[in-house]
């Protein structure tokens, strides 16, 4: 169990890198105005999804579930276990947006502007503080 936990804490770091730095690449790729760095930040973009971002976030879901299930009793007795598991879902909605936003740059289409991505690029944080002290304090009410 100890290994699955080890793994699972690893992709959820490379989840992690992947979501704070793809808005990154937003916010240069909205301003940029020629050609050649459009193309540029499309293929890292594109690269850094689905080479890195989405396997890790498929890998951490998958240990994570299979974490929950060895203890399933257990965990979804507590409330802060269900509260995680919420801001997991949102955290999967997110990694959705920014593949729906890769989409629309590669497109061209300028339907949000670099200070929306700027935000939208902070978004994670609070997630994965919540996360984080939801697992590790599990606070009582």
């Amino acid at each position: 169990m100890l290994w699955i936990k080890a793994f699972h804490i690893v992709f959820v770091v490379c989840w992690f890198s992947g979501l704070f730095y793809l808005p990154r690449l937003f916010v240069y790729h909205s301003t940029s105005q020629d050609q050649i760095s459009k193309d540029r930040f499309e293929i890292m973009e594109r690269k850094l999804f689905w080479g890195i971002t989405t396997p890790s976030a498929i890998a951490t879901v998958f240990l994570g579930g299979w974490l929950l299930i060895l203890n399933w009793d257990y965990f979804m007795a507590w409330w802060w276990m269900q509260a995680k598991l919420g801001l997991v879902a949102l955290l999967i909605t997110y990694h959705v947006y920014c593949w729906l936003y890769m989409k629309k740059l590669r497109e061209d289409s300028k339907t949000e502007t670099h200070v929306f991505f700027r935000i939208f690029n902070e978004l994670p944080v609070f997630l994965l503080v919540g996360i984080v002290i939801l697992i590790v304090v599990k606070p009582t009410l």
